[in-house]
């Protein structure tokens, strides 16, 4: 196996991996007792229902008719606190004792706007409690609290809640901002009401018309989902795309998180798990001011709450693999990381060697640069022996070249008469294939990884100005296959990978076979380049950097590989073995041997077969 055909073997399945990522694939199938899915638009809920009603004003006689014991609290004046630290501001509202607004103080949408995770128009929650006269929604009712708007100092401050019921009863909703990070903690307490409410579980809706804050629309809407755990910790997510889905699981859940690209608002339960929850995304695709409309809709165990023990989290902030670890268990695998073959070389390879770069290098397309060398470096070992590898065919050249012309163009032939000199100088075509192939997992772990980095999101380097996305250098009306703009950084790759090629086949001989290799590696970078168009600048120029810095290498190594000492060491192993003195082969050489015996005696039945046709004629 030449370089061109590992080369055409590469790009092949590089072909299969971006079209198992760029179209959208079905959600996976579950048991029809735990999961049921529809791809058709769902009408507005019983949620969404109420959530429209409580925006209406309500006289006494209605809010007793709705709300019933706690109709007390159905009225009030709403009034907003406003908390932050250094990460993330948030304000709550008495109205409902819940999250208004949430703002991330260190991130800007594309447009360099506020970054605003969920405010009133984007966000609507119902936390509704099972009563003995009907469903009551916590959140339509007024709290009163004694917090007061500021910056959380040096410890984290809790903001209290209270809706009194009546003497006696009441509800609770407290609330803990830290000093740092995105995590709120969130306890649900019920004061005095064990004989007011029934044993069914608690319901929580939530809807986030989700906003868009990268420049692609289309690529927004292909990575929002919703992902959620499950009690015995399955992994789960619906279907990233641009349809619409729904899932409901009757297994319990442990948390769940709305997903944008780079951003996560989730709910996570620290106790007992949600004993049901029906998840749902919707696409518009004519509203493009919604990337899509995420819909969850869980129960919270009773028991817990009437027990003291309603205890949750909410996740307001980056989709960041460093920060999510301590969040909830598995609560990391939101950044995804690729298949679970290459994820370990992600999560415990380039994601904390990227992180260690970061302390000493903060320009991030230098940083990229780098991390080309230092992996460069890593696999020289497996870089030199292909090199020698495909000096010793270098060597070979004529001897094959030879055999072409006594055989002719029977192209079985051919193929026998070079293994059997492989055999003769004790040369194994893998040795050259398998260093190669060894380097195939890191290229698809970073086809994976670069899309996902937040650390690239607005990042810039020379006229890209956000390497996590694509660098439209020049942008036009709208193209099929290739899109409205041309990465130039996907040109530059494209034209490193034909320069890579070019180098190859001109030291590389032509191997026999219907497949001429050396066309098919100046094509493949050209199909690419359409497919890795939209894609991060970052990652295209990390293959471009790659290309660059693998012809250097080879380069240096040529000068210290002696053709004429490989020449000699091949001429010395012919010699052994054919005065029987050389080594007995083992492994892949002994079953070649066995396979070439075998096909020469196949042969040369043939032949004899032929033959006895002649003369019978």
């Amino acid at each position: 196996m030449d370089r061109n055909q590992i080369i055409g073997i590469v790009l092949i399945l590089a072909m299969l991996v971006g079209y198992q990522l760029l179209v959208p694939k079905p959600a996976p199938e579950k048991k029809a007792a735990q999961i049921t899915q529809t791809t058709k638009p769902t009408t507005a809920s019983g949620a969404e229902a109420a959530i429209s009603k409580a925006e209406q004003p309500l006289d006494s006689a209605a809010a007793k008719a709705q709300f019933g014991d706690f109709a007390t609290v159905a009225s009030g004046e709403a009034r907003d606190i406003v908390v932050d630290n250094k990460d993330i501001k948030v304000t709550f509202s008495t109205q409902g004792g819940r999250v208004k607004e949430v703002i991330l103080k260190n991130y800007k949408t594309y447009d360099q706007k506020p970054l605003v995770l969920i405010d009133d128009q984007s966000s609507k929650t119902l936390l509704e409690l099972p009563t003995n006269r009907g469903k009551v929604d916590l959140h339509q009712l007024y709290y009163q609290t004694t917090a007061q708007s500021g910056t959380v100092g040096g410890q984290p401050q809790q903001i209290v809640f209270r809706a009194e019921v009546a003497p006696g009863q009441s509800v609770e909703q407290v609330y803990t901002i830290p000093t740092e990070g995105y995590v709120l903690e969130y306890g649900l307490k019920l004061n005095g009401l064990a004989n007011t409410v029934t044993n069914d579980n608690i319901r929580f809706f939530w809807e986030d018309k989700m906003r868009q804050y990268e420049n692609d629309l289309s690529n927004n809407r292909r990575a929002a989902t919703i992902d959620y755990l499950t009690a015995d910790e399955n992994f789960e997510k619906l279907t990233e795309g641009e349809s619409n889905q729904e899932v409901t699981v009757e297994e319990p859940v442990q948390w769940f998180t709305v997903k944008h690209k780079y951003f996560l608002a989730g709910f996570v339960a620290k106790n007992s798990p949600m004993p049901k929850a029906n998840f749902k995304t919707l696409v518009d695709p004519a509203d493009s001011s919604v990337v899509k409309t995420a819909v969850a809709d869980v129960t919270l165990p009773m028991a817990d709450v009437k027990a003291g023990k309603g205890q949750y989290k909410f996740y307001y902030g980056p989709n960041d693999f460093q920060l999510l670890g301590s969040v909830a268990p598995e609560f990391d695998q939101n950044v995804y990381l690729g298949y679970s073959i290459l994820k370990p070389i992600n999560k415990y390879f380039f994601v904390p060697v990227f992180n260690l770069l970061e302390k000493f290098i903060s320009n991030y397309g230098l940083l990229i640069i780098a991390l080309v060398v230092f992996v460069k470096l890593l696999l020289t070992p497996l870089t030199y022996k292909s090199y020698v590898s495909m000096a010793k065919m270098r060597v070979l050249a004529p001897e094959i070249a030879e055999i072409k012309e006594r055989v002719g163009e029977d192209m079985t032939k051919q193929q026998s008469e070079q293994m059997k000199l492989y055999q003769e100088v004790g040369v194994s075509p893998l040795n050259g294939c398998i260093p190669v192939l060894a380097t195939m997992p890191i290229l698809f772990a970073l086809f994976m990884l670069f899309p996902n980095l937040i650390e690239l999101r607005q990042k810039p380097f020379l006229w890209a100005s956000d390497l996590s996305t694509y660098d439209a250098f020049i942008t036009f009306p709208t193209i099929p296959f290739i899109g409205g703009h041309l990465s130039l950084f996907t040109v530059l790759m494209t034209a490193s990978s034909i320069a890579y090629a070019y180098y190859n086949n001109q030291t590389t001989p032509t191997q026999p076979g219907p497949v001429n290799m050396k066309a098919l590696s100046y094509i493949f970078p050209l199909m690419f380049m359409f497919v890795l168009n939209s894609y991060p600048a970052g990652l295209t120029f990390y293959y471009f950097v790659s290309n660059v810095v693998t012809i250097t290498q080879q380069q240096l190594i040529r000068r210290f590989v002696d053709e004429d000492k490989i020449k000699a060491v091949l001429d010395e192993n012919r010699r052994k073995n054919a005065n029987g003195e050389g080594k007995k082969p083992g492994g892949f050489q002994a079953l070649l041997q066995k396979q070439l015996a075998a096909a020469d005696e196949a042969r040369k039945q043939a032949e004899e077969a032929q033959r006895k046709a002649k003369q019978k004629k």
